[in-house]
């Protein structure tokens, strides 16, 4: 019987579309190496259906961010102002990092 390893474990992203002024993206798992794409296409989808709606991106669940990921969510807050939602030191780091648009210079 094998064991799933964590870096097995796909990027899971949930999109909440309430009547309103507000769309949520909860992300959960690790977004690094082929688990950005995921991510990336669910954004992809998303951002044509914003319109004047704020995106609120739900960071809760999420575990690892490389340097792909956190181009990708510094991309999404700088063409939406999203607003980041988290509750831990480190997913808070990623927030952070997100809304100042760091980048890292070995992954682009």
């Amino acid at each position: 019987m094998r064991g799933n390893k964590g870096s097995r474990k796909p990027v899971r992203v949930t999109i909440h579309q309430a009547d309103g002024d507000r769309v949520t993206m909860k992300i959960e798992g690790k977004i690094a190496g082929d688990k950005v794409s995921a991510l990336r296409q669910a954004w992809r989808e998303l951002a044509p259906s914003l319109g004047e709606r704020k995106l609120l991106v739900d960071l809760r669940g999420v575990m690892h961010v490389d340097g792909t990921g956190r181009n990708l969510l510094a991309e999404i807050h700088s063409r939406t102002s999203a607003e980041f939602v988290a509750d831990t030191p480190l997913t808070k780091y990623f927030a952070e990092a997100a809304k100042q648009g760091i980048r890292t210079r070995s992954e682009n």
